[in-house]
């Protein structure tokens, strides 16, 4: 028996059984050069795979918008060009000048901050890969033989493998790669499956047909386990069922304390159909609307008349309150149809209200597409990696421009729309007192504000372990950003990780945070935390987390807590 341990699980609960262990086709390009007359050849066998796959993809696409996103993705003139230019000017067969070229446009996604983007590049090798299999001849696909209840475990699985699974047939999902915002992840919490990302040497430990337990509430993988293990794992698997049901039964109850404290729990959204998701949950509000992939996902800037009909149909779908977080995008976050200058630090370079602020006609666009949508819904805005108040009131000049252009049209908003901005730099931290006399609400947005806060590169994996949001320093600025909210009156939130994390829950809910918004799947959790807590005690709690040194000790004042 052994045990591999995971830090961070992607879609918590437990499974028992057989393995099935995906191994790959090989995949890899041959690498020899060619002469220049058979350049016209190595294009024309391009253009016939780029034809199969648009053919595969067109069938997936009708019922799939990951499949949809592949669809354009292929269809690239960028893509086309950078395996052509491969091919002619440097003489790279075809399956070379393909895994080069989206070799590069993967980099791109890996380089970026945004985690959820940082994941897109399993879009790009799942494209790769389909693209190889076409110019390989390769039809067979391993994945396609699952016809009994297993545990599946591969190195990776990219949305056109889990297509072709039967997930009838799935207990759980082990990966030696991905995070938790990968693919398989969104399908394990949407299936309600466990899975277990990041497993270090699993390809190595696990062989086919292995027994197997997948403890995805606690992070192990529990190889050949024994039977009094197997046994003990059959109590915590039923215990895990019944809990699970208990919550979704309770899901709809307010989030508010055994002592009469009631607070926000609310959803982060990308596209409407996540809205749909949380909307089905009787998740009342969301809490942040991700704006930019209506831009990323499109091929020109989306008008407002676009915007509109999007934002429209999320504030009925979620009339309690939507918070729409202008495009935030920029140097390290690119777009297929506009051309970003290179830079050194795209992290500490031109992006999110930066880019608006200069390119007001594209922000002019979006700020009337949502003031039209605040007609059908609480709708509120919110301006991401504001550093300045200079910032802060060119953007709500623009904003009353757009307003006052509305009004001499006769067309409908809130004329009373609530603006709050996104808190996650030290300079925001540093002069919240100031922003908090000009804004109406405050987001924490925790995944940017713990990277810049602690100088650390959060997709930098040699300093991993030194990203962590229970550090002091951050713990010690979200107090001080919602005492300052507080003070003024003002609404605090937060959106990202910390706010789902159930090891932050009673920290956040002693601190006073107001509204917690997060992924869709840990609303009830969370709800359940909340409901069976003492605010008074998680102050007191706080107050201790607040006064710690190290990382560590705030972990242990929290871990205390909940014994």
């Amino acid at each position: 028996m052994k045990t591999l341990l995971v830090e961070k699980t992607a879609s918590s609960g437990f499974a028992m059984g057989r393995t099935f262990v995906v191994n790959r086709s090989n995949l890899n390009p041959d690498t020899y050069r060619i002469e220049a007359k058979d350049t016209d050849a190595e294009i024309a066998k391009y253009q016939k795979a780029v034809q199969e796959a648009t053919a595969q993809l067109e069938a997936l696409a009708k019922t799939s918008d990951i499949f949809a996103a592949h669809l354009e993705m292929v269809q690239d003139p960028a893509l086309y060009a950078g395996v052509a230019d491969k091919i002619i000017s440097e003489l790279q067969n075809v399956q070379l000048a393909v895994e080069n070229t989206t070799a590069e446009f993967a980099a791109i996604f890996d380089s970026m901050d945004d985690e959820y983007m940082k994941e897109r590049s399993a879009d790009i090798r799942d494209i790769r890969n389909r693209l190889m299999r076409s110019l390989k001849g390769i039809t067979q696909d391993a994945l396609e033989e699952i016809h009994d209840k297993v545990i599946l475990v591969a190195e990776d699985l990219t949305p056109s493998d889990t297509s072709k699974i039967n997930l009838d047939f799935v207990l759980g999902f082990a990966t030696e790669l991905g995070g938790v915002t990968s693919h398989v992840s969104i399908i394990a919490r949407n299936l309600e499956l466990p899975a277990l990302v990041g497993v270090k040497g699993l390809m190595e430990e696990v062989k086919n047909d292995d027994f197997l337990i997948l403890d995805a509430a606690n992070g192990k993988v529990i190889l050949q386990p024994d039977e009094e293990t197997i046994q003990k794992y059959k109590v915590l698997e039923e215990d895990y069922r019944k809990r699970k049901e208990e919550l979704e039964a309770l899901s709809s109850l307010p989030a508010t304390t055994i002592d009469g404290r009631s607070v926000k729990v609310y959803a982060n959204v990308g596209n409407l159909e996540d809205v749909k998701k949380a909307a089905d949950r009787g998740i009342e509000g969301i809490g942040l609307f991700r704006s930019e992939f209506l831009y990323m996902k499109n091929t020109h800037f989306p008008t407002e008349e676009e915007q509109f009909e999007v934002y429209k149909e999320a504030a009925i779908l979620c009339p309690k309150e939507l918070i729409i977080r202008t495009l935030d995008i920029g140097g390290d976050k690119s777009l297929p149809y506009y051309t970003f200058e290179r830079e050194d630090n795209p992290f500490l370079g031109w992006r999110a209200i930066r880019i608006s602020l200069e390119l007001e006609n594209v922000f002019k666009a979006q700020l009337r597409a949502i003031l039209r949508a605040s007609a059908f819904g609480k709708v509120k805005i919110m301006y991401p990696m504001i550093i300045s108040l200079e910032e802060l009131l060119k953007a709500n000049s623009i904003l009353s421009t757009c307003k006052n252009e509305l009004t001499a049209e006769n067309i409908p908003f809130d004329s009373n729309i609530k603006v709050g901005i996104m808190i996650e730099t030290p300079a925001s931290v540093l002069c919240i007192e100031n922003f908090a006399k000009y804004v109406d609400f405050f987001s924490i947005g925790t995944n940017d504000l713990t990277q810049y806060v602690l100088a650390v590169d959060r997709g930098n994996k040699k300093i991993a372990k030194l990203y962590d949001s229970f550090h002091p320093a951050v713990v010690q600025s979200i107090q001080r950003i919602i005492e300052a909210g507080h003070k003024e009156g003002i609404e605090v939130g937060m959106c990202g990780e910390f706010a789902g994390d159930e090891n932050a829950a009673i920290l956040l809910l002693g601190l006073g945070l107001d509204e917690f918004s997060m992924s869709a799947g840990a609303t009830a959790n969370i709800k359940n935390i909340i409901r069976n807590t003492s605010y008074e005690k998680a102050k007191e709690c706080a107050e201790k987390a607040v006064a710690a040194f190290t990382t560590q000790e705030v972990k242990d004042i929290l871990s205390s807590f909940k014994k």
